[in-house]
């Protein structure tokens, strides 16, 4: 069962690291991603990991501020998030790919690409 953990209330500027574990994370290779969405709005994706951990992809809006990482074999899948800003908060679903979005092509960021989810956690941004 897939569970995030590392959410919370955080002022703009502030870090935070959320995590994501998941049995299957030790048993074999997977296109992993970390999907937000925003109160009213749709899921999009943040960024993601290809299953051999050599391709990461991000939405435009946080590259260069948060960053996936992913070690084979072992769990959790990390998202390191840098420099929050207003427009982040949402709630950050990880989810895992039965293909391999990430790692072929520039569906990375469809929700639908995605077939096992956790329930999410919360992110706030509030000065």
């Amino acid at each position: 069962q897939v569970a995030e953990t590392g959410g919370g209330v955080v002022q703009p500027g502030d870090s935070l690291r959320m995590s994501c574990t998941d049995s299957r994370f030790k048993e074999a290779f997977y296109d992993v991603a970390w999907v937000r969405q925003a109160p009213g709005g749709g899921r999009e994706g943040g960024a993601c990991s290809g299953h051999h951990a050599q391709t990461q992809s991000y939405l435009d809006s946080v590259k260069g501020r948060f960053t996936i990482s992913k070690d084979n074999g072992k769990e959790p899948v990390y998202l390191q998030m840098e420099s929050l800003k207003p427009e982040d908060p949402a709630t950050y679903f990880c989810a895992i790919s039965v293909g391999t979005p990430c790692s072929s092509g520039p569906q990375w960021d469809d929700a639908q690409e995605y077939a096992i989810w956790g329930r999410g956690v919360q992110v706030t941004v509030s000065s």
